[in-house]
């Protein structure tokens, strides 16, 4: 094994320790309520080390979002046409089915009121992940009329689904996830579709 090798190894278990302890954290307190420190226990890693990693919380959680994201965006991607709003909209199923497994195997799930910071980063997020995505949709549509800007599409996108996961824990938490995922594609493709279609 190479060195390069040994040192990503342990470069992927440090930050796999610090996700771990922030969603450990996380379903035990809200997450504006966490600080750096409480990680850093949780983990068992100093902070020089936290900081060699991530530059805050925020930046830890976002990695956290990605980590469940990023196996699910290729095979989002496979097969589908480079404007079709599925191909947008990959993000929402993983999201919801990490949710429902982790509520369903009896962890806390943060509540609403709690949780609003959570899902606050949770939209800043999927607003970044899937910026690019939208942008090239928009770039590639041959409609004639002006598009939307790409900045407000987002942020709508993005919106949306987090108004969408605040209304299925506050107001329908026995709805599961694949139903809720069809409901907010049910708002959300019609338009999005006359967009970059």
């Amino acid at each position: 094994m190479t060195t390069t090798q040994t040192t990503d190894r342990r470069v992927q278990k440090t930050e796999a320790l610090l996700r771990n302890a922030l969603a450990e954290l996380v379903r035990e307190k809200p997450y504006d309520d966490i600080v750096v420190k409480e990680i850093l226990h949780r983990a068992n890693v100093g902070r020089s080390t936290f900081y060699t990693h991530f530059s805050d919380k925020d930046e830890l959680l976002r990695s956290c979002i990605e980590e469940i994201l990023r196996p699910a965006h290729g095979v989002a991607l496979e097969g589908r046409k480079a404007r079709s709003p599925e191909r947008l909209l990959w993000f929402s199923l993983p999201v919801l089915v990490h949710i429902e497994r982790h509520r369903d195997s009896g962890d806390t799930v943060t509540g609403v009121r709690e949780g609003r910071g959570l899902h606050e980063h949770l939209r800043h997020a999927i607003a970044e992940l899937i910026e690019s995505d939208v942008r090239a949709a928009l770039r590639d549509s041959h409609r004639s009329e002006t598009p939307p800007a790409a900045d407000l599409l987002v942020a709508w996108i993005a919106s949306t689904f987090v108004m969408v996961l605040d209304w299925w824990l506050e107001r329908a938490p026995a709805r599961r996830a694949r139903e809720v995922d069809r409901l907010f594609r049910a708002l959300v493709e019609p338009s999005l579709a006359a967009a970059i279609e």
